[in-house]
């Protein structure tokens, strides 16, 4: 939706988090020495232990690969400007969540925002 509002999200059970929390504007990892990667990774290790699906797009995200159970990691690269066509567009991220979910008996996610406000 135009607003920007992933709340709906939230409400289902999605969490988005960055490798690196922070940055400046224009200026990719800036922040990446100063103790995000170790906040997240151990955010990432609470999240394995639930089992959820994690969808690891781009490098960064990619380096969590161990934490998870192979048949549950969706990974492509990221979706920025910079590289979403390098495979981004077409591997259905959104799709696949629920295809995964569904074969575990879960609720699917409800991905547009725009239907739940």
């Amino acid at each position: 939706n135009s607003s920007g509002d992933l709340t709906s999200w939230r409400d289902q059970g999605v969490l988005l988090l960055n490798r690196c929390l922070t940055t400046d504007p224009g200026l990719s990892l800036q922040h990446q020495s100063i103790g995000w990667l170790g906040f997240t990774e151990a955010v990432i290790a609470i999240l394995q232990e639930q089992k959820v699906v994690a969808v690891l797009w781009g490098a960064k995200a990619q380096e969590m690969t161990g934490y998870f159970d192979e048949e549950s990691i969706i990974s492509s690269p990221h979706p920025s400007p910079l590289s979403a066509y390098r495979g981004f567009f077409g591997s259905k991220p959104f799709s696949r969540v629920n295809s995964l979910l569904e074969s575990r008996g879960l609720t699917s996610i409800n991905w547009r925002t725009d239907e739940l406000q």
